[in-house]
């Protein structure tokens, strides 16, 4: 190995076998090349075999491996500050002990840092095991990123690489005194104090695994635990930055992530009194941090998450639990109310006169082409023949729609969807649309799941493929959603018209939307001279050859 390894693996250790097996068989894998890392491994007291398979390893590559053992600590910051101390590399990267690294990952990290100076570099990670990792920063590949709007501030755990001068100019250390989420303000004042932060997005670099038993720290984590770390990393924050973009940015990533994680399932599962003291110990918190920040940035905020902020504000713990069963359950989504130029998400509380949740709690401000696309269902499907003459398809569509539904029609519209429009969408403000013909009637479905849209539409007498669609104002935008059949059976085609039979059938495409064609029953035989007229320009080309 050369005297200043250009990469320095910290490999904090606590009963992470078998899966520490994997993971240092990835380091050792590397194609940087064993002459240019070093592995610092720290046992923090396990008790599975753990640290003996470090030592297997440090035999196996003297002068690459290196095993520090100690008492448990109770966490990773401790084992990862004794490495730390330990490190003699130009970059620091850290790994779990139960996660892997692609094989050319650091080799294309430290080229990346080196090529543009970088400080910090981030690899793309990838989620396995149903892990949550971020993706919007990993899009592409960047020599260099702002903080703000790359998706950076939502990537803060430390596995990445970090140039150790940096690490060292500011003393930083991973908090001890925090029981989870150590490597938050760690990674945060890293960025802050970086001159250029890098994006690897081309190659897996990071795999990350969820465990079957959920035992990684960060899905063991108490609400105490969480709050003790937001009001840390905001503190340390506040003292980087002060007040300001980066400062709200980072405040409402918190929220979004950090604190709406309390409230899902975790919460369902304490019993009464715990939830009263987690809310009571939450609102005190927002009080403290959020009072006025809150009002800038609850817009940017989803509904689900903005409504139990709204709750643990008003310290509400019955609307927040009935919220909170409604929004994990697998059902559908709660129905659409359109009133004027708003849409508002029917939830627990919406306009009840004992909880006094404002209208803005409630309110979708962007767009919902999946909330209409996963509510509308097809519930019925007929042909009606008027006289013989006229054939008439009638449809019953749910929409999960409730209020103003005026706008609400289908239409058989002919042309393919385009490609990028997966289940819905919203239409151009000058976009052309074909006449609504026939007649709509529109009522509340009876057990609230939305609005029962009635079509009854003349077929057209002649040879088409029209896409039956529906077509519904909201907020402000028209919003095209394709009818799905959802498994429902069609009925059987049919024929109308005495002088000039057609034929009509509702299909299912292979998207298993409902798609209506017509045609004639048989085509009208040519003319002699239409024939003779068809005939010729193909006699002709011939004659040219």
């Amino acid at each position: 190995m050369s005297t200043t390894p250009d990469v320095t693996v910290v490999v904090a250790v606590y009963n992470t076998m078998p899966a520490l097996t994997e993971c240092l068989d990835s380091l050792v894998g590397q194609s940087i090349g064993l002459d240019r890392m070093e592995i610092i491994a720290v046992d923090d007291g396990s008790t599975d075999g753990s640290g003996a398979e470090l030592d297997r390893y440090a035999a196996l590559h003297p002068g690459t491996v290196k095993v520090l053992h100690q008492a448990n600590s109770g966490g990773p910051a401790g084992p990862s500050n004794r490495a730390l101390d330990q490190a003699t590399g130009r970059y620091v990267f850290f790994t779990g002990s139960d996660d892997y690294m692609g094989t050319e990952a650091l080799e294309r990290m430290v080229a990346m840092a080196d090529r543009n100076e970088s400080d910090v570099v981030l690899g793309k990670m990838v989620a396995v095991g149903d892990r949550s990792v971020p993706r919007t920063v990993f899009r592409t590949t960047e020599d260099k990123i702002e903080l703000i709007d790359s998706g950076a501030l939502y990537a803060i755990s430390n596995t990445k690489l970090y140039r150790r001068a940096l690490i060292e100019k500011h003393g930083m250390r991973f908090s001890e005194d925090l029981p989870v989420s150590s490597d938050m303000p760690f990674t945060l004042e890293a960025y802050v104090h970086a001159t250029t932060v890098s994006v690897v997005a081309d190659y897996d670099c990071y795999y990350a695994v969820r465990r079957p038993d959920d035992s990684n720290i960060t899905y063991r984590a108490r609400f105490e635990d969480r709050l003790q770390v937001c009001r840390h990393v905001l503190g340390l924050l506040d003292r980087l930055v002060g007040p300001g973009k980066l400062y709200d940015e980072f405040a409402l990533r918190l929220l979004k992530v950090d604190l709406a994680w309390i409230f899902g399932e975790n919460y369902l599962a304490m019993d009464q009194a715990t939830r009263d003291q987690c809310v009571r110990a939450t609102a005190d918190f927002l009080d403290e941090y959020y009072k006025d920040l809150f009002e800038r940035v609850q817009d940017r905020v989803a509904v689900p998450q903005r409504l139990r902020f709204h709750c643990i504000f008003r310290r509400d713990v019955r609307t927040l639990t009935e919220l909170v069963r409604v929004d994990t359950a697998k059902g559908e989504l709660p129905v659409t109310f359109l009133e004027g130029d708003g849409a508002y998400a029917l939830y627990p509380g919406f306009r009840a006169e004992t909880d006094g949740l404002p209208d803005k709690a409630f309110q979708l401000l962007g767009p919902v082409t999946g909330r209409l696309a996963a509510g509308t269902r097809l519930l019925a499907a007929a042909w009606e023949l008027r006289e013989g003459q006229e054939l008439f398809l009638d449809l019953t569509v749910l929409l999960p729609l409730a209020g103003d539904t005026k706008s609400a029609v289908v239409r058989l519209r002919s042309g393919a969807l385009p490609k990028s429009v997966g289940t819905s969408r919203i239409l151009p403000r000058n976009a052309e649309l074909p006449p609504a013909t026939g007649e709509f009637i529109r009522r509340p479905a009876p057990d609230g799941t939305g609005t029962l849209l009635t079509a009854r539409i003349p077929l057209p007498a002649g040879k088409a493929k029209l896409g039956a669609r529906v077509y519904v104002d909201v907020a402000g935008s028209t919003y095209e959603i394709p009818i799905r059949t959802r498994g429902l059976p069609m009925p059987l085609a049919r024929r109308w018209g005495d002088t000039v039979p057609y034929r009509a059938s509702a299909n299912v495409n292979p998207k298993g939307r409902l798609v209506i064609t017509t045609a004639p029953l048989w085509e009208p035989t040519p003319s002699f001279r239409a024939r003779v007229r068809r005939l010729l320009p193909r006699f002709k080309r011939k004659v040219v050859r």
